[in-house]
């Protein structure tokens, strides 16, 4: 299993800035999510459900998805991304990519409620 740490060494300078970034954000955003590498990322859970995952993305810069792990939700959940922020291929997971760092502290305030949100509607 890997480490946050090791999971890290891999990553180059440009990738680490944007996504020790979003993992600020995210634990800003609940200080209770736990986090370790899931999938080959980071991954944040709240109440042992995983909740928020980041990655590199392969088109370049890096990605959060925000889903309910490895279960669909009932068909009846629904989430209202006020800012729009995120793309939705289904109800119950949304995608979120970024160039680089400075775009995702551009949007630092609306991703910190956006994630307060999610982690709070899927409790």
């Amino acid at each position: 299993m890997s480490t946050i740490e090791s999971w890290r060494q891999e990553r180059t300078p440009a990738e680490l800035h944007a996504i020790d970034a979003l993992r600020a954000i995210v634990l800003e955003s609940n200080p209770r999510v736990e986090e370790s590498i899931k999938w080959n990322a980071p991954n944040f859970a709240l109440d042992g459900q995983d909740r928020i995952t980041l990655g590199i993305d392969r088109k370049g810069g890096v990605r959060v998805v925000l889903h309910h792990g490895a279960k669909k939700r009932p068909q009846d959940f629904s989430f209202a991304d006020i800012d729009g922020l995120a793309q939705w291929p289904s109800a119950d997971r949304g995608i979120i990519t970024f160039a680089d760092e400075g775009e995702i502290r551009a949007k630092h305030s609306a991703l910190v409620a956006l994630f307060t949100r999610w982690l709070e509607a899927n409790r």
